[in-house]
Formats: C-alpha cells, structure tokens, sequence
C-alpha cells in the first residue's frame, strides 16, 4: 500500500476529523492529549499536507531535542529553550505548524511563557500558523481556557487500525512470515487491537508472532493479550479469558435468542442511531442457576473480550477513594472497547450491601455509574448480574438504563436434562445411555450448579472404582444433594415471587402437569 492510500484512509478517521475541524476554524493555539507523539506528529503531516491551499511544514520541539526542522527544510535541530522557541514562531514569516512536546510543564511553572503564548495567540490568528502542544496529561491554565483548543486524542479507530495492519502486514510478508491480508481477517484483527494505542498494538502484533509463527486467524487469541496488560495495571478490573460458548448454557431460550437478535445490531452499532445500539442486560436470579455462565456466553456471542470488575477491590481502599477508583476503572475500559463489561453482583457494590461504606461513597459511584450507562462508549455492552434485583433502586432498572431485565429462574424439567447433558459431554461421556429422564422428580426445585455437582460427586465416586458412570451413580449422588430451593426456601421465594412480573423470564414457563 503506498503512502498516497495511507493518507487517504487516514483522512477518514475521527481522529483526523477532529484536528481538521480545530484547523479550519482558525485555532491557533491547539492542545491534544495523548501519550502517542508519533501518531500526532502523523496527524499533523496529513494536515499540512491536505488543510491549506499547498503544503505547509511541521516542525517539531521538545526541551531535549530542541528545534527539529521539517524533513523538506533539512538541517539539524537547534537548541532552542521554551520561551526562545516561542520568540522564533512569533518571527517566523510563513505558514507552518508547530508541535511542542511535553510544553505543559512550562506553561504551568512560568507566568511569562502564559504571557507569551496569549501573545502568539493574537500574532498567529489567520496566518496560516497553528502551534499544536502536546502531552500525556491535560494542564491548560484559567488563563488560557479560552486561547487554547483542545483535543482529546481517543485511541485509533477501526480505519486507523485497518490501515496500520495493511501496512505491518507487507512489512511482515517481505521478511517471509505468513500473513493473512485478507478484508474479513483484517477486520476481525482490528477489532481485537481497538481500545489500544498503536505503538500497543504494534507490541501485540510482535506477542503474537512470536508465539504462532504467523499474522492470521491463529494469532486472534493472542492480539488480545496486549489488553489484558492495560486492564491489569489498575488492579480493579479482570480478564476473562473463561469463554463459554452460548451452545453449553443449558434452557434459557428466550434470552439466547433475544442475545442472538441484539448480536447483530451491535455488530453494525457505527452505523446505526445511538438509542438503536444495545447498551447491556441485567440478569437477575436464584444464586446457582447460571448467571455468570450467561454473561460469558454474552462474551462469546458478542465475539469480544470480557473484563469484570471487582467492586469490592474499589472499596478496599487500596486504590484511594472508592468513587475515584470507579471512575478511573469504568475510564480504562472505555479505553479497551469493544468489550463486555461484567459487574457481579452489582447490587452489593452500588447499595453497600457487602461492603459497609459510607453513604456518601455510595452515592457518587452510584450517581456517576447512572451518568455513565447512559454516555460510554458505544464499543462497551454491560452485563451485569444481581442476585437481590430488588435492593436496586428504581432508577438503575428503570428502561434505557439496560435494554432488559432478565431473570432466571430455576430450571425447568427439560432444561435440568439438558444441563446435566452438557456437564456429561463436557467430560467425554456419552448421556445417550444413562436415560436422565428418570432423574427430573428427584432433582425438582435443583439449580444448575447443583446439577454440575451431582455429574462431580457421581464422576468422582466411579473414578475410584476405575469403572464407567451408570445412572445408578447419578441417582445415588443426587439423593445427597439438598437443593437451595429448600435450604433457603424463603429467600428463594422472595426472588421468585418479586421477579414474577417485573423481569422478563429468561426461559418459556414450566408447562403445570
């Protein structure tokens, strides 16, 4: 691909969109946040290039390179300090950008570099001038609020990253690795490299040849671990790497199949109207009857990673204050979109029902958790489970906060012999000839768990007799189990009775026999 198509595309990104409006406008003073100079320094080639009547030239400065002329001017840098470098762009005749690394610590130590740039601010207005700053963090002093644009330089999009492979991948095919260059790979590609920078992605690319020998569809799994990275350095959020196929979720029809619809329209969520793009589920339910397992077949339907956050690591206070540490949290996964988010339990994080914090706490992450459902990024879909739905305000449960309310109750007849047929398979045994159906009384009122135990107990039992599973094994360790349904009836009740109709069931009603 050369350099001409590479423009082209890049022109296309929003990253690009962005700084063009700011330049058309006529800002002359323009600040963007970002870790990654070289993407921007790019960026600023491309305007140059394609904003003014001819090309203009960037040049660039940092407090330890100095002055580094265009390639087009040549010449070597020049030392020059930061008020001196402003002097010079105060001087110089000709259209040009101006890209100052790291120039923040200056403008917040040094009254007289402020000064100076509200200076240029009026000298370089419709000159055809632009001074870009920029820096890792955002510092604009209230002097400058109104002088300054600024831009926050969001993480490349699907065309920036599909274009960044196009180009890694001929890269990589001359030195004779075998590489996939194909649209639906390069597609799957950049969805598993989005939420990262691309000096990140470029260190996944390595990870992942290194290990398989190739860049194709071998090499997915292993783009993504460049994620888990950015997710673990916060200590709040976790990587799932536990996917679980929707195939091996035993009943739950209804909320499969409304998963299955909701895929789709995720898939096209760039081109669709905003309130059209699915947002998350909350699934309710008798603790044991598979909540957890649903929101990683979600993962798995959705074809994306899925990260959980761990609320009562925000409240250990490990991380500073609580509602600090949320935000921070729910910010570095919008960073790693497209993703499933998983909060468990959330009834416990955002009431204090576990935890024990103080209400003021609470509040603030339960108001800032409202706020941002309603505005995250479109790449994130939130599942989250609750085993109390009811200790949840209205507000969290109210329509357009999730898109639906799921409970799940306890498994049916039917769906308690499809459960105990996949934990079968799942260990290499055939259920064909242990006629489960004989087992639907005994195991009434059982929760999926209970089943998954009873295929343990039964498994465990036969293997110390080095001898094959009957269904006189399963029957004896299901006369073991006392269910939770009887154990904590009243609690299980309660559930039941206060989801009766107020979620959407998960799976159609048992038939009354």
């Amino acid at each position: 691909m050369d350099t001409g198509d590479q423009e082209a595309a890049a022109a296309q990104s929003r990253a690009f969109q962005s700084l063009a409006e700011l330049i058309q406008g006529g800002r002359p003073l323009i600040y963007i946040q970002s870790p990654e100079e070289a993407r921007i320094h790019q960026l600023l080639l491309l305007a140059g290039n394609r904003l003014f009547q001819s090309a203009v030239s960037v040049w660039t400065w940092s407090s330890t390179g100095g002055l580094c002329p265009p390639e087009a001017v040549g010449g070597e840098a020049v030392q020059l300090g930061a008020r001196a470098v402003l002097d010079l762009i105060a001087q110089h005749e000709s259209p040009a950008i101006f890209q100052l690394k790291d120039f923040h610590e200056f403008i917040r130590s040094d009254p007289d570099i402020r000064r100076r740039l509200r200076d240029l601010y009026a000298l370089c207005l419709d000159s055809g001038k632009f001074v870009v700053i920029s820096s890792p963090l955002r510092s604009i002093p209230e002097e400058l609020d109104r002088q300054i644009a600024f831009m926050s330089l969001a993480a490349p999009d699907l065309d920036e990253l599909i274009e960044f492979l196009k180009l890694e991948s001929g890269n990589l095919e001359r030195q004779g690795l075998r590489v996939d260059r194909g649209g639906t790979f390069l597609f799957a590609a950049a969805r598993a490299l989005q939420g990262l920078t691309l000096d990140e992605a470029r260190h996944s690319l390595r990870r992942a040849i290194s290990t398989v020998g190739a860049l194709d569809a071998t090499a997915l799994p292993r783009l993504l671990e460049e994620k888990k990275l950015l997710v673990n350095r916060s200590g709040l959020i976790q990587y799932v790497a536990d996917g679980t196929s929707i195939e091996h979720v035993g009943g739950l029809e209804y909320l499969k199949q409304w998963l299955q619809e909701r895929r789709r329209l995720f898939m096209e969520r760039d081109s669709l109207a905003s309130e059209l793009v699915p947002k998350g589920v909350l699934v309710m339910g008798v603790s044991g009857c598979g909540k957890s397992l649903s929101v990683k077949a979600v993962a798995s339907c959705f074809g994306l990673p899925l990260y959980r956050v761990e609320m009562i690591e925000v409240f250990s206070g490990r991380h500073g204050n609580p509602d600090a540490a949320f935000a921070d949290a729910c910010r570095t996964l919008e960073s790693v979109a497209p993703a499933v988010v998983w909060f468990d339990e959330i009834e416990m994080g955002l009431t204090g029902q576990a935890v024990g914090e103080t209400s003021s706490y609470l509040g603030r992450i339960f108001s800032f958790f409202l706020t941002w459902m309603q505005e995250k990024a479109r790449g994130l879909f939130v599942a989250a489970t609750a085993n109390r739905i009811d200790l949840l305000p209205a507000e969290m449960i109210r329509k357009g906060r999730f898109d639906e309310v799921f409970f799940i109750d306890l498994p049916t007849e039917e769906e308690r012999v499809e459960i105990f047929e996949i934990h079968l398979r799942k260990r290499g045994i055939d259920p064909a000839e242990l006629q489960l159906h004989r087992l639907k009384r005994i195991t009434q009122g059982w929760t999926g768990a209970e089943i998954e135990q009873c295929v343990v107990s039964a498994l465990t039992a036969v293997k110390l007799q080095d001898r094959a599973v009957t269904f006189e094994d399963l029957h004896r360790a299901a006369l073991n189990v006392i269910p939770l349904s009887k154990t904590m009836r009243e609690q299980v009740d309660h559930i039941r009775s206060w989801a009766y109709e107020r979620a959407v069931r998960a799976s159609p009603r048992e038939t009354a026999r």
